[in-house]
């Protein structure tokens, strides 16, 4: 553990590095070098993220990986993964969402989009709410039972996808809260991104909130947490996926089959996840949007897709 930490705090720029980290992982280590988190499930090997390396031993990673375990399936992965995987393994490369990067160097509330967060802020000091960072606060978890009663997947927090609230590891993290009435109504779990030995950015990884907040208390939170982050000098907020959010363009390496059965998830099943509230949310930042992808070995990977879902608790 302490040697993919201190891997973490050199090469840990993918946005999901930190919750690799997270409870109930399995690990392909190779010391001196790195490592690849993964998970099991009804049988099968899904990779979160890119491996923990110097980019230079990425492909070598993923050689001995797949040389061990030739038929796993990786989650949230860069295109550069991407082609390795498609041009040497055949892999399926489809994109799987999107993430959005946005530069505090240049970031301010201007702009008719932002808008909405800006009623945020003023609701929020309508309303006497203070917003301030602490420390982590166990009682929080009261917030977060009461949240997820509201949200689509009901009977259980999503893991995987999202890590837990609750976890061993915490260095790095940041806690930044909204009170009324010396309660917490709200708050944003913020995680830790390095390169090079060096943090850089920090994503919003855990948020939870009283849904009696009309306009959205987690815009307020996120603006909060951003000026004081950009007057650190933190380089970037990275606002994490936004699920099944695809380019409308097809590439090459994609399964045009696992594309459209996503796009109609997507688009029938809010029931799900509230895909597009989260895409609108996310948008209101207009930071720098990426793609992400899946890497997979048939075209409609369907009983590996079920089983993701399984996993991350979605189903």
């Amino acid at each position: 553990m302490a040697r993919r930490i201190a891997c973490l705090k050199q090469f840990g720029s993918h946005s999901m590095s930190f919750s690799t980290l997270q409870p109930d992982m399995s690990y392909f280590d190779k010391p001196g070098i790195g490592y690849i988190a993964y998970a099991r499930h009804w049988g099968m090997r899904f990779v979160l993220a890119d491996p923990v390396c110097h980019p230079q031993h990425q492909e070598l990673m993923l050689d001995d990986f797949l040389a061990t375990f030739s038929d796993a399936v990786f989650v949230q992965v860069s295109k550069p993964v991407i082609d390795h995987l498609h041009h040497r393994y055949r892999y399926y490369g489809t994109q799987f969402g999107s993430e959005s990067k946005v530069d505090l160097g240049n970031w301010s509330l201007r702009g008719g989009k932002k808008q909405i967060i800006r009623t945020a802020i003023n609701q929020a000091r309508n309303q006497g709410l203070e917003i301030r960072e602490s420390g982590f606060d166990p009682e929080v978890r009261k917030i977060s039972q009461a949240w997820i009663r509201t949200r689509r997947c009901k009977n259980n927090e999503i893991r995987f996808l999202i890590r837990p609230m609750l976890i061993d590891y915490r260095e790095g993290t940041r806690y930044f809260y909204a009170y009324h009435g010396g309660e917490a109504v709200g708050f944003v779990f913020f995680d830790p991104i390095y390169q090079n030995g060096k943090l850089v950015g920090y994503v919003p990884n855990i948020s939870r909130s009283s849904a009696n907040f009309k306009q959205g208390l987690w815009y307020a939170l996120m603006a909060h947490a951003m000026e004081v982050f950009k007057a650190e000098g933190v380089a970037y907020i990275d606002l994490g996926l936004v699920p099944l959010m695809m380019d409308r363009s097809v590439e090459p390496q994609e399964s045009r089959l696992l594309r459209g059965t996503m796009s109609v998830i997507r688009e029938r099943m809010d029931f799900l996840y509230n895909f597009k509230g989260l895409e609108f949310a996310k948008s209101r930042f207009q930071g720098t949007v990426e793609k992400t992808y899946c890497a997979h070995r048939s075209a409609l990977p369907a009983l590996a897709m079920t089983a993701m879902f399984r996993l991350t608790r979605i189903l």
